[in-house]
């Protein structure tokens, strides 16, 4: 497959583009391709959308609402060939990419709902002849920026709430995974969305996601990326003050405590920690656990760890497959060096795997390091691949001091079977998501972002929503007395 541009209404190919290829990070067999935008592009779908937008704020919510459970149903009706196709450039396994998929379909299914929940309200007034009315506006042309390691459920995470309100969209997909994001296009198109409201752009972050945050007239921008691409859009967007809602990684600890349930806590970190290969803003990077049971957690985790297989993912028996591309692997292995040249001790993993089915892929070996220095490169850095590095602690205050010792502030974990205490605990864990006894703090429901340097305002809930609304106040005075 070799895609362009969807613009619109039509995929397009823009003569002169520079292409990209596209390899399965399994066999390292080219896939596909995609062409990359640049300024001229963005520029070009953002004043299609401007022109539809005033249409397209004025449709009603139910109609608005019609076309995202359409969408939900075209996606799940496609979501088997969207996954294989996912699983083909990306790596993650078939049945997790499904998971993705139709986790997407009921985002689309959630905002639906929301939008016909757009209330405004009647506010006290300081005077008995003057109402005060407040009602909510969508914000504009909005921009999105989505990451490949799950690139289908968090365009939907992006789109959803922007069609919700009203807001046409311009998203610069991935330009690593953008092949199974053209049946999802293909899903909203069919399903009744208007001409120019959609635009998907796949491209270069300093190009493409530099365009988006610079033009005028996006009003909003919503990106998922590294805190250091945070930082280049909020510099980028400081010329037209446009709102962000930027979901900026995170360096999550998982914490056991010492009355935790030691086997239920060692199988929650091992597949928080190695799903989709640690390549997940909320994956386990520091595992702290209490000196009492250090020993006894290890020894499980690391039998888990060790005994992991992993594979292309569109083999059925495959729950673990390769990384992305060696930039992963590179990065990986460089800060494993670090920790064992700074006293950690290397327990599992650490290599990638010579076995002949995997040689030609981009697989790494699941990584556990113990004892690991506090001021060593998987303790302070994201690692965002398959390592977990593990540090004992003695008291509350020790283990707190380092959980909230980083500028990261995304998601957090602590098992412990006192739940008084650890309710507490968290309380006291500087994180945008605290998940206790679980091992997953994402919930369609619920706000989702991170605090300090992860990011700035929210996704998901009836929070993802207000993000691409404006409010208004008109104050209106009744008679002359």
């Amino acid at each position: 497959m070799d895609r362009g541009f969807f613009i619109d209404g039509e995929w397009r190919k823009i003569k002169g583009s520079d292409v990209f290829p596209i390899l399965n990070p399994a066999t390292g067999q080219r896939i596909g391709s995609t062409a990359l935008g640049t300024a001229e592009t963005i520029d070009q779908a953002v004043n299609v959308a401007s022109l539809a937008f005033p249409k397209f704020s004025k449709m009603s919510a139910n109609e608005r609402a019609e076309i995202l459970l359409k969408a939900a149903d075209n996606i799940e009706l496609a979501a088997d060939k969207m996954a294989e196709l996912l699983t083909k450039e990306q790596g993650k396994p078939k049945a997790d990419n499904l998971k993705e998929i139709i986790f997407g379909a009921e985002v689309l299914r959630y905002y639906a709902g929301e939008a016909t929940r757009i209330y405004g309200s009647i506010r006290p007034a300081s005077s008995p002849n003057i109402r005060n009315l407040v009602n909510y506006h969508p914000v504009g042309v909005a921009g999105a920026i989505v990451p490949w390691n799950y690139p289908i459920d968090l365009y939907c995470w992006k789109i959803a709430p922007a069609i919700a309100a009203g807001c046409p969209i311009i998203v610069k997909s991935p330009h690593e995974t953008p092949l199974a994001i053209t049946m999802l296009v293909d899903c909203i198109h069919q399903a009744g969305m208007p001409n120019g409201c959609l635009a998907d752009i796949p491209g270069l972050g300093p190009i493409a996601g530099d365009a988006l945050a610079r033009h005028p007239k996006i009003r909003i921008l919503s990106a998922t990326a590294s805190i250091a691409a945070g930082q280049s859009i909020t510099r980028a967007s400081a010329g037209n003050l446009k709102k962000l809602c930027l979901e900026l990684g995170g360096h999550a600890p998982f914490i056991v405590m010492p009355d935790a349930d030691l086997k239920e806590a060692a199988m929650a970190a091992h597949r928080r920690s190695f799903s989709n290969m640690g390549q997940i803003c909320i994956t386990v990077n520091r595992i702290l656990v209490h000196n009492s049971c250090h020993k006894e957690f290890v020894s499980i985790l690391e039998e888990l760890t060790t005994n992991t297989i992993v594979g292309d993912g569109l083999d059925k028996e495959i729950s673990y497959g390769p990384v992305l591309n060696s930039s992963v692997s590179d990065r990986v292995q460089n800060q494993i060096n670090d920790a064992i040249s700074k006293g950690g001790r290397l327990i599992s993993g650490g290599f990638k795997p010579t076995e002949k089915h995997l040689i030609n892929g981009n697989f790494f070996r699941p990584t556990l390091i113990d004892n690991t220095p506090l001021d060593s490169l998987p303790m302070i850095e994201e690692s965002y691949g398959p390592l977990a590095a593990i540090a004992s602690f003695e008291t509350e205050n020790e283990m707190l001091e380092i959980a909230n010792g980083l500028e990261y502030g995304l998601a957090a974990y602590i098992y412990g079977n006192d739940l008084e205490k650890v309710w507490l605990l968290a309380e006291n864990l500087d994180f945008g998501a605290i998940g206790i006894n679980v091992n997953d703090t994402s919930e369609l429901q619920a706000p989702f972002g991170g605090w300090k340097m992860s990011g700035v305002g929210r996704e998901l809930g009836p929070e993802g929503l207000m993000s691409y609304l404006e409010p208004k106040h008109l104050k209106m005075k009744l008679g002359n007395k």
